[in-house]
């Protein structure tokens, strides 16, 4: 909003998801080099490239094929990351949006209360498929303080997920490709939790944006 409040829970509906996804691209094409950096300490060197050209693709196939409900915005958009991201995050991204919208179900529109509580169902499948805990220096690191303060609101979930990311420092990795390093994981910020913060930054960042325009943008 433009006084500079709290964006609120209002009802969203697919084209604000739509606009979701694209925020999302669009902080990660800024953050890509930083992404592909993080990950050349711990892992394979391409997160940011990896999620560039996944959620560019994302985008292009919510934008061409303009799903009716915000549900099936995120099923499309995870499928898409599954099937165009290499490596672990196109399983675990296309999975955390695939069953959140299969949670939001056929709603045409979804309040806030609704959006956390499909993301936890979302985050949930997402530590059964990496078998991760909080901890284990991991994007959950980054999810699960989000969802934990989505209760206060989108901008506290957002310092949440940046504070969570950058809380992955000091962690050894124990799930993923940092895991191998051992001791050596220590003292690098984890890509995937820095990555996932981004998700929520976009997500406050659209919701004002939406707010401040009197409705969905």
């Amino acid at each position: 909003m433009r006084d500079g409040r709290e964006p609120t829970g209002a009802p969203r509906d697919a084209a604000f998801f739509r606009h979701w996804l694209t925020a999302v691209a669009e902080a990660v094409e800024e953050e890509a080099d930083r992404l592909t950096e993080l990950d050349s300490a711990i892992g394979d060197a391409d997160h940011g490239t990896n999620m560039r050209r996944g959620l560019a693709a994302a985008v292009s196939a919510v934008e061409e094929e303009r799903p009716p409900t915000p549900g099936a915005v995120l099923v499309l958009a995870g499928r898409t990351l599954v099937s165009t991201v290499g490596g672990a995050s196109g399983p675990l991204y296309g999975t955390l949006l695939r069953r959140t919208g299969k949670a939001l179900d056929d709603a045409p529109e979804v309040d806030l209360g609704e959006l956390a509580g499909a993301l936890r169902t979302g985050v949930d499948a997402v530590a059964r498929l990496g078998g991760a805990t909080a901890g284990d220096k991991t994007m959950l690191d980054a999810l699960l303080p989000a969802l934990d303060a989505l209760g206060d609101g989108l901008d506290a979930a957002a310092r949440a997920a940046e504070k969570g990311a950058g809380d992955t420092v000091p962690m050894r990795a124990r799930k993923g490709r940092a895991s191998y390093l051992g001791e050596r994981s220590i003292g690098h910020q984890d890509p995937g939790a820095t990555s996932s913060a981004l998700l929520f930054t976009a997500l406050a960042r659209t919701a004002r944006a939406a707010d401040g325009e009197g409705g969905t943008p």
